[in-house]
């Protein structure tokens, strides 16, 4: 059967609105899996490491029939595909990326295993993947946290953009 995927999308290096434009299209391009919503771009800071360029954020919603631990390796090939390279050791964790794509959630499953963490653990704290996702998911829950409408109703999403166009 197939699962319902959030996947969080972001990039601060190059023209990042164009490559967070075309990663939206490429998740529906994922064997088994159709793209059902694409927020629109939202200008947000940086969070974590501060000292960069603001971040493209947006959310896209998927119907898949791939298990959480196959979607997530095609969110890691399509990252590399606009030339993302992650660190094995984490060390570039926050910093500046070409892509960003986190597996937010997958249907109401809790994954904990290693290199996948379903919910996204930092979902909740985060406007910046909130906003988007909303948009597109208006009444998601949080495995274990709740609503997502009230977790983004505890943070402060003021600095936080829709892009037009």
């Amino acid at each position: 059967m197939d699962s319902i995927a959030c996947v969080g999308l972001g990039a601060n290096l190059g023209d990042a609105a164009a490559t967070v434009r075309a990663a939206q299209q490429a998740l529906g391009g994922l064997p088994g899996t159709r793209l059902l919503a694409a927020s629109r771009l939202y200008r947000t800071p940086a969070w974590g490491k501060t000292a960069q360029p603001d971040f493209i954020n947006a959310a896209a919603l998927l119907e898949t029939a791939l298990p959480a631990r196959a979607l997530l390796d095609g969110l890691l090939a399509i990252e590399r595909r606009f030339g993302r390279t992650r660190a094995a050791d984490g060390s570039d964790r926050w910093g500046a990326r070409t892509l960003d794509l986190d597996l937010l959630l997958y249907g109401d499953e809790v994954i904990d295993e290693p290199g996948l963490h379903v919910p996204h653990p930092h979902l909740h704290e985060r406007a910046f993947a909130l906003v988007p996702l909303l948009e597109i998911a208006a009444d998601i829950l949080i495995p274990g946290q709740g609503s997502a409408r009230d977790a983004l109703s505890r943070l402060d999403s003021s600095a936080i953009e829709a892009i037009k166009g």
